[in-house]
């Protein structure tokens, strides 16, 4: 995509999260890769539902400024968040944009420590996979960067503890639409916590979904781990099992009966 193109995107993003009330005053920050070596981002200091094209800032991948819009803008400074974003950048390839902001309904859920790693929602489960929460990192700082470091690699989405949300994809919108995604199933799960509790979805019926979620493209290398652990889809080779326990019960069954047949070979 070009240069003016992104810009002009990541203007109209900031102006969808001020106005769908994911951002506040001058918070929040956007950022999409132009190349291997620089990023497209939003400058710290300016509310993001107000931006122009102009005053995006380009950065090295040491979140150093390299470039600017226009002459007037020159003194503008890169996003504090620059880090994290180029966390998500270094370790995944696939990533083109990455979007952070500040969901009221997912935050709350992090303060009151409800935890969105739950197969509830089915369209969270195909197009969100699991949203882990990080531990408490203090905003603006390196300590957000270290954060997510552990996570990135395996989620499209994670919730900073007390703080935000943290999303990417393969294009700044697609980062921008998981927001979307990640406040109503927030929202869906804080009104179910209300009625009562949530019910999550059981195993069969999330591997069915994650067949989907394989098919669309959407699928992450650790996904069967995870799922496993989360949602108790389990599998070893033409098996499904529903629980991880289970698992580790039949692969030593295995073993064990694999030792029986040397031995008894070696008789």
């Amino acid at each position: 995509m070009k240069e003016q193109h992104l810009r002009e995107q990541i203007c109209q993003i900031g102006r969808l999260m001020h106005q769908f009330q994911y951002i506040d005053g001058t918070s929040g920050n956007i950022s999409a890769r132009l190349d291997g070596e620089r990023v497209l981002a939003t400058p710290s200091g300016l509310a993001k539902g107000f931006m122009s094209p102009e005053q995006l800032i380009i950065v090295d991948m040491e979140g150093r400024k390299v470039g600017y819009g226009t002459a007037a803008n020159r003194d503008l400074k890169p996003t504090s968040e620059v880090l994290m974003h180029l966390e998500a950048y270094q370790q995944r390839p696939d990533v083109m944009g990455v979007v952070h902001a500040h969901p009221p309904t997912a935050v709350a859920l992090t303060v009151a420590g409800v935890s969105m790693q739950q197969c509830i929602i089915p369209e969270a489960v195909v197009v969100l996979g699991l949203i882990p929460t990080t531990p408490y990192a203090t905003p603006s700082s390196s300590e957000n960067r270290d954060a997510i470091s552990a996570l990135i690699r395996n989620h499209d989405a994670l919730m900073l503890a007390y703080h935000g949300s943290l999303t990417v994809g393969p294009d700044v919108w697609t980062a921008y639409l998981r927001l979307e995604s990640l406040e109503h199933t927030a929202k869906i799960l804080y009104m179910a916590h209300q009625l009562g509790g949530m019910t999550p979805l059981p195993p069969h019926q999330v591997e069915k979904l994650l067949q989907t979620r394989q098919q669309l493209g959407l699928a992450l290398p650790a996904d069967g781990e995870l799922y496993c652990e989360h949602c108790g889809v389990c599998h070893v080779p033409e098996q499904h099992i529903e629980r991880a326990e289970d698992v580790e019960a039949l692969v030593r069954a295995k073993v064990q009966a694999a030792v029986r047949d040397t031995l008894k070979e070696l008789r």
